[in-house]
């Protein structure tokens, strides 16, 4: 239970600071903000065990948690900006 709690707070640390460090007009509050942390966090985690940096069992650090985010938020911000403009479009 306790493990939970603390990828919580270690997504929420994170997706905040992807946040503040890729600054713009995002959707989603808090919630969004902490599965965004906690999502770049297993992200980097699978490909850090990929890639070879990672041993199984092993997770991601607290930067590579927040790139996992900043990853996330420009590939989100991609989506939603080609949908905008399609949407203007037609």
């Amino acid at each position: 239970m306790l493990s939970v709690i603390w990828y919580i707070i270690i997504g929420a640390v994170a997706g905040s600071l992807a946040k503040l460090f890729m600054p713009g007009k995002d959707g989603g509050g808090f919630i969004v903000t902490v599965l965004l942390g906690i999502a770049g966090s297993l992200l980097f985690t699978y490909l850090g065990r990929l890639i070879g940096w990672y041993n199984e069992g092993d997770s991601a650090g607290f930067i590579a948690s927040i790139l996992g985010a900043m990853v996330l938020l420009g590939i989100y911000r991609l989506i939603k900006g080609k949908g905008a403009a399609k949407a203007i479009k037609d």
